[in-house]
C-alpha cells in the first residue's frame, strides 16, 4: 500500500470486519484504492434486493434480538436503567473513543477533505432541524430530543460494516467512514451534553458536566499519545479491546430496557418527523454538499452512505442519563433502525448515479 494510502484496520475495525464483512454474492464493486488526487472505483451494480436480505439478516435482525433481550429482562427483573447509561457513558465510551483514535491512522488529505465536508453538512442539517423545531414550536427538552435525534447516527456498528460492505473493503473508503465515526464518537460527549442540558442548566454548570465525561480526556489522551509516538501497553489495551467489543451489545440492552420500561403511547408524529431528518433529510443534505464542492467517485459516494443511516444509540443514552424525553428518543432509535432497511437500500441504489 502506499504512502497516501497510510492507513490501520486493527482493534474496533478487525471487530467489525469479523462480524459483517464480505460481499453479497452476485454484487459487482470496483475495489480498486482511490488515491486524494485520482478518484476511482464507482459501484457497478446496486444489487438493492440483496443489500436489503443483508441489511436485514446482518444488522436489523441482530441488532432486534438483543433489543428484544433487554425488553424481556426488563420486564422480568425491573432493572435500573440509568446504572446500565453510567457504565456506558464512565466506563465503555471513554474505552471505545480512546481506542478508535489510539489505533486508527488517517492520512492529511482525507481528514482535511472529510472535515470540510462534514462542518458544511452538520451546519446544513442543523439549519433545517432547527427550523423544523421552530415550526413544531416545541419548548424544553423536545427541541434537544428532536436536534439530537438528527444529528448523531450511527456510523460505528452500523455504518463502518455497511461501508465495508457497499465499497468491498476499499481502504480509502473505509477511512472516510472511520473520520466520520470519530466526529460522532466526539460530538454526543460535547454539544450532545450541552443540549440535553442547554434549557435547564447555567453555562458553568454545563460545562462542569461536560468537564465530568472521561470520554473528553480520553480524545487528548490518545492524540498526544499519538503525536509523542507512544505505544500503550498490551495489559492495558486488551482490557479496552474487551469493553469496545462488549460496548454494543451492552447498549443495545440498555434501549431494549428502556423500551421494555418505558409506557408505550407512541408519538407517531414527531417519531416520524425525525426519521424523516434523519434517514432522508441527511442524506439528501449530503448528495448537495458533495455536488457543490464537487467531491466525485468513490469519495462522494462514501460521504453520501456515512450520512444515511439511522439515530445513533448515543442519543437515547444522553437522554436516559440527564432525563430529556427518554421515552421518545428510545422510540426514534429503534423506528429509525426499522426504517433504515429500506431507506439506506434506496440510497446504495442511487450511489452509481453520482458522477
Amino acid at each position: 500500500m502506499g504512502q497516501c494510502h497510510a492507513w490501520t484496520k486493527r482493534g474496533v475495525l478487525d471487530h467489525f470486519s469479523r462480524q459483517f464483512g464480505g460481499r453479497p454474492a452476485g454484487c459487482v464493486v470496483d475495489s480498486r484504492q482511490e488515491t486524494p488526487s485520482h478518484h476511482v472505483g464507482t459501484i457497478q451494480d446496486a444489487c438493492s434486493m440483496t443489500y436489503f436480505t443483508h441489511i436485514l439478516v446482518q444488522n436489523i435482525i441482530p441488532l432486534c434480538l438483543m433489543i428484544a433481550a433487554g425488553i424481556t429482562l426488563q420486564r422480568i427483573f425491573h432493572l435500573e436503567v440509568k446504572t446500565m447509561t453510567k457504565l456506558l457513558f464512565y466506563l465503555f465510551s471513554p474505552a471505545l473513543v480512546f481506542t478508535e483514535l489510539d489505533q486508527t491512522t488517517i492520512t492529511g488529505a482525507v481528514l482535511e477533505r472529510v472535515l470540510l465536508f462534514y462542518a458544511v453538512f452538520f451546519g446544513s442539517l442543523m439549519l433545517v432541524t432547527e427550523v423544523v423545531v421552530r415550526l413544531r414550536r416545541y419548548r424544553g427538552g423536545m427541541r434537544s430530543a428532536m436536534r439530537n435525534s438528527a444529528l448523531f447516527y450511527n456510523s460505528a456498528n452500523y455504518g463502518i460494516p455497511l461501508n465495508h460492505l457497499v465499497f468491498h473493503a476499499n481502504p480509502f473508503a473505509l477511512s472516510i467512514q472511520v473520520v466520520v465515526m470519530l466526529i460522532q464518537n466526539v460530538l454526543p460527549n460535547t454539544y450532545g451534553v450541552y443540549s440535553v442540558n442547554a434549557h435547564k442548566l447555567k453555562w458553568r454548570d454545563i460545562l462542569r458536566t461536560i468537564l465530568r465525561l472521561p470520554s473528553i480526556y480520553a480524545i487528548p489522551l490518545a492524540i498526544l499519545l499519538r503525536v509523542l509516538r507512544i505505544t500503550v501497553p498490551e495489559p492495558i489495551m486488551i482490557p479496552l479491546h474487551d469493553l469496545v467489543d462488549g460496548f454494543i451489545a451492552f447498549a443495545l440492552i440498555t434501549l431494549g430496557m428502556q423500551l421494555g420500561a418505558m409506557r408505550w403511547s407512541f408519538r407517531l408524529t414527531d417519531v416520524l418527523l425525525s426519521n424523516t431528518l434523519r434517514l432522508l433529510v441527511s442524506p439528501a443534505l449530503a448528495f448537495l454538499v458533495v455536488r457543490i464542492f464537487g467531491i466525485s467517485g468513490l469519495a462522494g459516494q462514501a460521504l453520501i452512505l456515512s450520512a444515511a443511516v439511522p439515530t445513533s444509540l448515543n442519543s437515547m443514552l444522553l437522554a436516559v442519563e440527564f432525563d430529556n424525553e427518554p421515552d421518545l428518543a428510545s422510540q426514534v432509535v429503534f423506528s429509525s433502525t426499522l426504517f433504515s432497511i429500506f431507506t439506506v437500500t434506496g440510497v446504495i441504489a442511487l450511489l452509481p448515479y453520482l458522477k
